[in-house]
C-alpha cells in the first residue's frame, strides 16, 4: 500500500453495494453525472468484478470489470471522490483489478478514459488504437 494513503480506508471486492452510495460518486464526474439508481442497481448486477474503497461506509472509490476471464476484460468506471483525490487510491483500484486473482489469465484489458495521463502511468498505452464507439444518443439524432 502507497504510504500516502490513510490508514482508515479500505479497499473491497463488492458488487453488491447500495447503488445509492455510487450514484453519490457518480455525481462528482462530468462522465457519470446523469447516472441514476436503478440504472445503477442494474449495471452492478451485471458486472463481473467491482472494487471499491471504503473510508468507514463511505465509498469513496470504485472500479469495475466486464469479461470472459481469459481473452479480455474492459475496465469501467474507475472514480474517486474528489475530497479524496490525489492519495494514490484511483491507483490502488486499477492495480487491484489487474492483480486479481480471477483475472490473472486475461491477455487484454482494454479501458476508455479522458484521464490517458493517469493510466499510462499505470502501463496503460494507446498506441494500439483500434477502438470504435457507437452511440445509443446520436443513432436517433435528427441532422
Amino acid at each position: 500500500m502507497p504510504p500516502s494513503l490513510k490508514p482508515a480506508i479500505t479497499f473491497v471486492e463488492k458488487k453488491d453495494l447500495n447503488p445509492a452510495k455510487l450514484v453519490r460518486l457518480y455525481q462528482q464526474a462530468p462522465w457519470a453525472k446523469g447516472r441514476i439508481l436503478e440504472d445503477a442497481r442494474e449495471m452492478l448486477r451485471h458486472t463481473n468484478v467491482a472494487v471499491t474503497a471504503w473510508d468507514g461506509d463511505v465509498l469513496i472509490g470504485f472500479g469495475r470489470v466486464l469479461t470472459d476471464y481469459v481473452y479480455r476484460a474492459t475496465i469501467w468506471d474507475v472514480i474517486v471522490d474528489k475530497a479524496y483525490q490525489g492519495q494514490g487510491i484511483g491507483t490502488e483500484i486499477v492495480q487491484r483489478i489487474l492483480d486479481h486473482p480471477r483475472l490473472k489469465k486475461v491477455e487484454l484489458f482494454w479501458l476508455c478514459t479522458r484521464m490517458p495521463k493517469f493510466y499510462e502511468k499505470l502501463g496503460f498505452s494507446s498506441k494500439e488504437q483500434t477502438g470504435m464507439v457507437w452511440s445509443r444518443s446520436k443513432q436517433g439524432r435528427q441532422e
